[in-house]
């Protein structure tokens, strides 16, 4: 876009706000605050504009505080209560420390409404600015303004915005749709276990089908946005216009999220039946090898690979394994110790104590690299059977997917 063009033409320049909705109160929350150019009657979008490094810094700066006062004034007239996310480049923010953008909020708003103020800032902090950025963020915070990050990905990084400790982490969906497979699935963990333990919420953006809505919904967004819900306009829209919408959609995600919850439960049962069964009707164990051996038989169509572990994680078995249609042994994982894996030693004191296996989630093998679930179960007070259960199997029985 014509940097001399938008700056000679300010009064082209408009705000442009796209609604976000709450997964708790299924009604708009808040807007973003978007710039657009009008050239033919049409609307551009100034993203290109403030993205672009060629353009000076001070004319970014000088149009992007054009488009937020108007959009502040026209909110002011509007007069409901909403967060009003407000998109800074961090480096350029730090060109006077914020002081432009809080004298800008101070001419709008009291003190106590300051609490309405979101921050969105991009994941693209220069090394030098990253200290005193915190104590700036740090001052806004004082004021009660929320800090969010946007347009998280496969790139972002999770160190700094942990120690800035923002209140809202805005997913990417179409970065992660970009990243695709199993890396998707990762990111999104990293991110989800980040908001948790900073105690941010997740806001998915770019949302444009009902199977993105369902996603983020899945994966624990409080806000969403994109769309498939509402486009960018200059007027806002009635709060409770997609309420009856979100109502069905939530329904409909429960209903078949619970389906699958159910399905995986009645998995669990049969399992535990099953393994009750073997265990009575085998009245002598020889070796574990022996043990092992004859009930990978009865799940050649579930497992692939089966051990016994003790309850500090040393592995007591050999593994047993199926390749090309045969059960093979591999003794060297012997005495491999698996108690750093995640949730092992938890659900080791789970099932010594409720006398019943365990489903696992679903993860990728570390040495497979497919996506799998693991039943345990206890064997005796000390040791414990796993058996890794195929993606063909899983697959078959698709609830479990």
């Amino acid at each position: 876009m014509d940097t001399e063009k938008i700056l000679k033409n300010l009064d082209r320049v408009t705000p442009f706000f796209q609604p976000i909705f709450s997964a708790d109160q299924h009604q708009v929350i808040g807007y973003e605050i978007l710039g657009r150019y009008e050239e033919q009657s049409e609307y551009k979008s100034l993203g290109s504009f403030f993205h672009d490094s060629s353009v000076p810094k001070e004319y970014r700066v000088e149009v992007d505080n054009y488009v937020l006062e108007i959009a502040l004034e026209r909110i002011k007239d509007y007069g409901e209560d909403f967060l009003i996310f407000i998109n800074r480049d961090p480096n350029l923010l730090m060109l006077d420390h914020g002081e432009e953008f809080m004298e800008i909020l101070h001419r709008h708003f009291q003190p106590e409404e300051m609490h309405r103020i979101v921050l969105e800032l991009s994941d693209t902090i220069s090394p030098e600015n990253f200290d005193p950025l915190q104590h700036v963020l740090a001052y806004f915070k004082t004021y009660g303004i929320k800090i969010a990050f946007d347009h998280l990905g496969q790139d972002t990084k999770l160190d700094q915005i942990a120690q800035i400790s923002p209140n809202i982490l805005k997913v990417n969906l179409d970065q992660l749709r970009i990243s695709g497979g199993d890396a998707y699935q990762v990111i999104l963990f990293s991110l989800s276990m980040l908001a948790r333990k900073i105690g941010a919420n997740l806001l998915f953006e770019n949302i444009e089908s009902e199977y993105q809505l369902r996603f983020a919904w899945k994966n624990g967004g409080r806000y969403y946005q994109g769309y498939f819900l509402a486009k960018p306009e200059g007027e806002f829209i009635n709060k409770d216009l997609l309420r009856e919408k979100f109502h069905q959609e939530c329904q409909s995600f429960i209903s078949l999220e619970t389906k699958k919850l159910e399905a995986v439960y009645q998995k669990t049962l049969q399992f535990n039946e099953n393994m009750q069964t073997f265990l009575k009707q085998q009245k002598r164990f020889g070796s574990h090898e022996e043990f092992l051996g004859t009930i990978a038989k009865k799940l050649e169509s579930i497992c692939f690979r089966l051990y016994i572990c003790d309850e500090e994680g040393y592995q007591r078995s050999p593994n047993i394994l199926q390749k090309n249609g045969q059960w093979i042994i591999q003794p060297s994982y012997l005495n491999k110790n698996w108690s750093w894996r995640p949730y092992f030693l938890e659900n080791i004191v789970k099932m010594r104590n409720e006398k019943k296996g365990i489903l696992s989630d679903l993860y990728s093998d570390i040495e497979t690299g497919e996506t799998i679930r693991t039943f345990s179960y206890p064997l005796n007070n000390k040791e414990y059977i796993f058996f890794d259960l195929s993606y063909s199997y899983l697959y078959e029985n698709d609830a479990l997917l």
